[in-house]
């Protein structure tokens, strides 16, 4: 699977950097890994704010989407993505196989999304 051409996905200045691709399966169809360089790492820590805190917790009242939240994670999914392709670029690969997120709570009200997998070159 290659990333989405959007920048959510990409490292940062993308146009001057390699095409990364991404697979959640341990091959990427097509291709062949030659090398494997270990495990890259991406993280995050979010925490609520207090305004989107309050809306929220009126919001779990009455039933529906936490949008805020949902944008919240989103925005940590991209960082955390960004920074685990930042990796994999310094270390010299072209792709990232078995991509898988965690959370994890650091303190009362902050949040780290992890994002990691195995760098690899491929052909």
């Amino acid at each position: 699977m290659q990333a989405p051409t959007g920048t959510e996905n990409q490292p940062q200045n993308a146009s001057q950097q390699p095409q990364i691709l991404i697979s959640n399966t341990e091959t990427i169809h097509g291709k062949t890994i030659t090398s494997s360089l270990g495990v890259v790492t991406g993280s995050t820590v979010r925490a609520k704010h207090i305004g989107k805190d309050i809306l929220a917790g009126l919001k779990n009242i009455v039933g529906g989407e936490l949008k805020a939240y949902t944008e919240l994670l989103q925005e940590s999914r991209a960082e955390a993505m960004n920074r685990m392709l930042m990796d994999c670029l310094n270390r010299g690969g072209n792709a990232v196989v078995n991509v898988r997120f965690a959370t994890s709570n650091v303190a009362n009200g902050a949040s780290e999304l992890f994002a990691y997998g195995t760098a690899v070159i491929v052909q």
